[in-house]
């Protein structure tokens, strides 16, 4: 919730000074700040030891001895000071958010926003059929009146009341979003005070005119490009590295084009025309400065690599599912939250998924459904956990989930039907125990386990490898197998003795009822010679 200091540098930087972001100084027992206190930034590394040598060169997570570094006036006491007025409304608006709760990941938003339309299509349904109600003959028509508008207001009461959570849901989400816009436009605003502070005027304007002069060189060679498809097949377009600011609608027109790479460029928007490129096969967009994608990409039915890694991407298209061929797709290094909730049920021939370098929080359940998935990287994300039903990535062979820190804690139970799982990668977390099915991991060879606080298996175990933890797990395993056998044994045996005991039971009773009527029963007269007195 804080602001990222690789996304929002100078917020972060500025906000880290703001005292109710920051730590709080200690006082001493005469009421004195504490000497030894250090102002640190949010997100930022510890400061290194008193006499540890640090390395200029080094980089830390956070990076804010960096951006002193290249911009020295924010040490400026006035400057600071007016940055951190102007981010008022942001201390003000995470502190609400805190108190509020996390962000509900895009499925939940997704099934929340069905949720809501199934209550409208009921309550419609509803307020259809009492408008066509047949009034009662000995009923007025006054009193029907008022009776359906009663009938109307609880239909609507109770619509209501079942809204409200799957609302909540919808408008918590749309909270953290205008946070985050809120986060860019501050970062925005501190980047225009430092620069007017900086006086660099002159030179961005230098720089602008040189980028002018080569994006109107680039252009020519486009046109060129252009005029030639129209005469022949063009089949592959290389652009990359050419400064481009647009790509002209007229690309959509070249149909036999295959393979186009427009990576490293400075490409805000790729145009929708891109829908016309219907033979399209390999789309390389890398490097460049999108902040979305046009949903016409969902017409290039037969895309089978798309690369749209280090851009400025916060979605995906939910169209993007419509890409069936794809093989590969690669949007790492991007601001992704998300991904599309659908994205899994139509890419049946995904090979290759990266999303690694992103902001994701959870993985959609339809990722499940990805049967052909063999390579999947989600490292350094904010992911919490897996799918249940992840164990369904029968092919998936490298699976790299390190660097979520400590929204990651656990794996489902399924990991273990991952069988044909030769790399895994769980560094770099907050992993307890690993999951007891884990032992069936027959073809793992390579297994990463490190920065994690492992109880199961123990240390000492996983610095012996990979075959010694799978051992290890396999033989846990093994022996809750016997102990739920052992503990199935016991209840037979407990049901067959407490079938025995009603038996016998129920054999004593009949046999005391036997006797007790015997006992009972009139007895026969007596026989006068037996009486006799001898």
């Amino acid at each position: 919730m804080d602001p990222n200091p690789k996304t929002f540098p100078i917020l972060s930087y500025v906000m880290g000074r703001i005292p109710t972001f920051g730590p709080r100084p200690t006082t001493t027992a005469t009421g004195g700040t504490d000497p030894d206190f250090v102002q640190v930034d949010i997100e930022a590394p510890p400061p290194p030891a008193q006499g540890a040598q640090s390395d200029p060169s080094s980089s830390g997570a956070g990076g804010q001895y960096q951006i002193v570094d290249h911009m020295p006036r924010l040490t400026d006491p006035k400057l600071l000071d007016s940055m951190t007025r102007a981010v008022v409304d942001v201390a003000q608006t995470r502190s609400v958010l805190k108190t509020i709760g996390d962000r509900p990941d895009h499925e939940a938003v997704d099934t929340a926003k069905a949720k809501l339309a199934d209550i409208e299509a009921n309550l419609a349904k509803q307020l259809e059929d009492l408008v066509l109600s047949p009034r009662p003959a000995e009923v007025d028509r006054l009193q029907w009146r008022t009776h359906l508008a009663d009938k109307e207001s609880e239909c609507r009461k109770a619509a209501e009341m079942e809204k409200q959570t799957y609302k909540a849901v919808i408008q918590l989400d749309e909270m953290h979003e205008a946070y985050q816009k809120l986060l860019r436009d501050a970062e925005e605003r501190l980047v225009k005070i430092y620069e007017l502070a900086a006086a660099a005027a002159a030179e961005e304007e230098a720089e602008a005119r040189d980028g002018d002069q080569v994006t109107e060189e680039v252009n020519e060679e486009v046109v060129g490009i252009l005029q030639q498809a129209s005469g022949t097949g063009l089949e592959r377009v290389n652009l990359s590295g050419r400064r481009l600011r647009f790509l002209p609608e007229a690309f959509g027109r070249i149909r036999s084009l295959i393979v186009l790479n427009i990576s490293s460029n400075q490409l805000e928007i790729i145009p929708d025309s891109i829908a016309g490129l219907q033979n399209l096969e390999e789309l390389n967009a890398s490097s460049n400065l999108l902040v979305s994608l046009p949903d016409s990409i969902g017409l290039l039915q037969r895309l089978k690599i798309l690369n749209v890694s280090g851009n400025k991407l916060r979605a995906l298209p939910d169209t993007i599912a419509h890409c069936r061929s794809l093989v590969e797709l690669d949007a790492s290094f991007n601001s992704l939250t998300y991904l599309p909730t659908n994205i899994g049920y139509e890419l049946v021939n995904l090979e290759r998924l990266s999303i690694q370098l992103n902001k994701i929080r959870s993985l959609p359940t339809s990722v499940c459904e990805m049967r052909s998935l063999r390579y999947l990287d989600a490292h350094f994300n904010e992911i919490r956990g897996l799918p249940l039903a992840i164990g369904k990535l029968t092919k998936l062979e490298v699976l790299n989930l390190s660097s979520n820190f400590s929204d990651l804690t656990e794996l489902p139970d399924t990991v273990g039907d991952l069988t044909n799982l030769k790399e895994l990668d769980l560094s770099n977390n907050q992993i307890h125990a690993l999951p007891d099915t884990f032992g069936r991991l027959d073809n793992l060879t390579k297994l990463n386990l490190d920065q994690n606080p492992l109880v199961i298996p123990p240390m000492e175990v996983v610095n012996e490898g990979v075959e010694a933890v799978k051992v290890f797990m396999a033989k846990r395993w093994l022996e809750i197998l016997v102990e739920e056998e052992r503990k199935s044994m016991l209840e037979v045996q407990e049901q067959a003795q407490a079938g025995w005991l009603t038996r016998s039971t129920s054999w004593l009773k009949g046999y005391v009822s036997g006797v007790s009527e015997y006992l009972a029963s009139p007895r026969a007269p007596k026989d006068p010679y037996l009486d006799q007195q001898l």
